[in-house]
């Protein structure tokens, strides 16, 4: 299913029998079943389009369907058109700088597209492996701490573990900034079961910050029925492909909120009368986080890089939604509502945040080795916390003391103030080549700077920055 039959008529006419919901049941007598996937297009007097999805053939002559819109209102006996084909939408440049839902439809009172608008299949083939690109090369973000403790990989998938508040909305629109004028690519954020406040506010945000030419909306509202939710990644997905496949450029994507995709998943399966699994998980969680996952790919020299956002409940990375969205990614990232609270932003735990890519083939063994040391000083500095907290730094030993001292500089050589706020700080935004932030890390662990303030180690981009705030006395506030 590579593309779309331009040619594709509605093939069949069949009729509502059941309404529960977002689920509609809809009769064919006498003709052939839509086939699982195919869209639906009811033909009412309704508020609205109503477009549905096949998910179940129930008897020879049944179809149950779950909708992509709210049923209120829709009524026994009205005429349902089938498409003959999954649901399409629009792709290429005419998205870009656009607000859509989960069909494609625009919601950002900029007008509807032209009728002669390319169009795609939501559905599509993963990849296969002998097509995907074999490299594994680090996506360079600027973001030092990133950069240095878990980087991330182009064509890979990463993802970013953290509540609210703690700056993960920053972090994206930092990611989309960094795509558009460093790889010059495309940015397509899917919203999945955002509230409608959130995507209003990214909107205005992307606007502001001039980034948003270069990027496509696809939002599903938490205010919208389950079926819009659930589909909502893959429309995202695929105007993410069709910018790496035919306009061939890299894509950054971003999804936020993984754990609200599975979550809508479980609603659709629950709807739909299937038994629930483990923890009262949906049955089908593995394969429906994987048609998900495995479309993010490198093909060719062309990537799609995918950020996804994922809520962990109660803190348990043991949940099966979160077990197996791990089990896909490359890139780990914690961010820390500890270090949230000190101002220490990008708030990413510097212990808990991992790569696949940290090995020394990949990033060198320079950078292996200075990282694995940076993780040392900040581990011996936490566990030495409560014995500073008790007795002070005063019953340590010089060793320890040298130790702490340097931990805490790197802490805070790894903020950095980003593009997008400043507006809001005042600060202009940093971002920061690897190299530099590998020079800095080991100035501090080799002890230059001992004698310095911490606060001069705050908010900088290079240690060349921190010299010249020191030669000069122009100290940031900590």
């Amino acid at each position: 299913m590579s593309g779309v039959d331009q040619g594709a008529t509605s093939l069949v006419t069949g009729l509502v029998v059941a309404v529960t919901g977002s689920v509609v049941d809809v009769s064919f007598p006498g003709g052939p079943l839509p086939p699982v996937n195919t869209a639906l297009e009811v033909d009412w007097d309704g508020p609205h389009r109503l477009t549905l999805e096949t998910q179940q053939h129930l008897d020879l002559e049944t179809v149950r369907t779950v909708a992509m819109q709210n049923t209120a209102g829709l009524a026994r006996g009205v005429p349902v058109r089938s498409k003959g084909q999954p649901i399409t939408v629009p792709v290429g440049d005419v998205v870009l700088g656009r607000l859509l839902n989960v069909v494609g439809e625009p919601v950002d009172r900029l007008g509807d597209f032209s009728a002669d608008v390319t169009r795609r299949a939501i559905h599509q083939r993963a990849p296969k492996l002998v097509e995907t690109g074999q490299s594994r090369e680090v996506f360079q973000s600027g973001i030092k701490v990133i950069d240095l403790l878990a980087p991330l990989a182009k064509g890979g998938k990463a993802a970013m573990f953290g509540g609210a508040g703690v700056g993960k909305t920053v972090l994206i629109m930092e990611l989309i900034r960094t795509t558009v004028e460093k790889y010059a690519g495309v940015s397509v954020f899917a919203g999945i079961g955002e509230r409608s406040r959130e995507g209003h506010e990214l909107l205005l945000e992307l606007r502001q910050s001039g980034v948003l030419g270069r990027t496509a909306l696809i939002f599903g509202q938490m205010n919208e029925p389950p079926g819009a939710r659930w589909r909502v990644g893959m429309t995202a997905l695929t105007v993410a492909e069709y910018v790496r496949d035919v306009m061939g450029e890299d894509v950054l994507l971003l999804i936020d909120n993984v754990f609200r995709f599975v979550q809508a998943g479980g609603e659709v399966s629950g709807l739909l009368g299937r038994l629930p699994s483990r923890v009262g998980y949906q049955p089908t969680l593995a394969t429906e986080i994987a048609e998900l996952e495995e479309r993010i790919a490198s093909v060719g020299d062309r990537a799609i890089t995918a950020i996804q956002a994922v809520y962990v409940p109660a803190d348990d990375f043991t949940d099966p939604a979160v077990a197996e969205t791990f089990s896909h990614l490359d890139s780990s990232i914690v961010l820390s509502r500890e270090m949230a609270s000190e101002g220490l932003y990008p708030a990413i735990d510097p212990l808990a945040s991992t790569s696949v890519l940290m090995d020394p083939r990949t990033v060198g063994e320079q950078h292996y080795h200075l990282a694995q040391e940076v993780r040392r000083s900040i581990a011996q500095y936490r566990e030495l916390q409560e014995i500073i907290s008790l007795l002070g730094m005063e019953e340590l030993s010089a060793a320890d003391r040298a130790t702490v001292r340097r931990a805490r500089r790197l802490l805070r050589f790894l903020t950095q103030p980003f593009m997008v706020t400043h507006a809001f700080t005042g600060k202009e935004g940093r971002s920061v080549d690897i190299g530099d932030t590998l020079a800095g890390c080991r100035a501090i662990l080799d002890g230059e700077g001992d004698g310095w303030p911490e606060s001069t180690f705050y908010m900088a981009g290079s240690f060349d920055e921190i010299r010249e705030r020191q030669t000069h006395g122009a100290e940031e506030p900590a």
